[in-house]
């Protein structure tokens, strides 16, 4: 990020969303429900997912914790509404590579996403930035196993040693 007028912007951005979340409504009927917490910081998030065939027609995310937490979350409901699975999913991979210090991409519209990107200069609030997403990414995993997903921690450990690291693979 920039210095100056655009990191003035980019933090309008984070608190419009924080004070505005969107999608920050619990769904009536939904197909899919995840939650994660992020222990280091407090927050905590429930996912609800509606599908209309493969797409996403609904999300709504409740969130408790900072604003970086409730507004990537925020930004989430945005951007993943109207796409597929494996679309939010990709969403979902290419914002973690950003945050563990990627360059944001110039091929894809990730809306928003780009207020966070000086996230990643602050590796503890990168877990608030990202625990909508792994939750994300960990409810389609279930989904795709035929099992309930289970709570999830940005504390977890996956079998590659990594924290934040749920992926599309098996969970130990």
């Amino acid at each position: 990020m920039t210095n100056g007028p655009m990191d003035a912007l980019y933090r309008e951005v984070v608190l419009d969303h924080h004070r505005h979340p969107r999608g920050a409504v619990a769904l009536d009927d939904y197909d899919v429900q995840a939650s994660g917490k992020n222990p280091s910081c407090g927050d905590e998030v429930t996912l609800q997912m509606r599908f209309d065939g493969d797409r996403i027609s609904a999300v709504g995310v409740l969130s408790q914790g900072c604003a970086i937490s409730t507004s990537s979350g925020s930004m989430m409901a945005e951007l993943v509404t109207g796409l597929t699975l494996e679309e939010a999913s990709e969403v979902a991979e290419r914002f973690r590579r950003i945050m563990h210090g990627g360059e944001f991409p110039t091929d894809v519209d990730l809306g928003d996403l780009e207020a966070l990107e000086g996230v990643k200069k602050f590796p503890v609030r990168v877990k608030c930035a990202l625990l909508p997403w792994v939750t994300l990414l960990d409810a389609v995993l279930a989904g795709r196993q035929g099992r309930q997903p289970q709570p999830i921690s940005t504390e977890d450990i996956t079998a590659h040693g990594n924290t934040m690291d749920v992926t599309l693979e098996e969970r130990q």
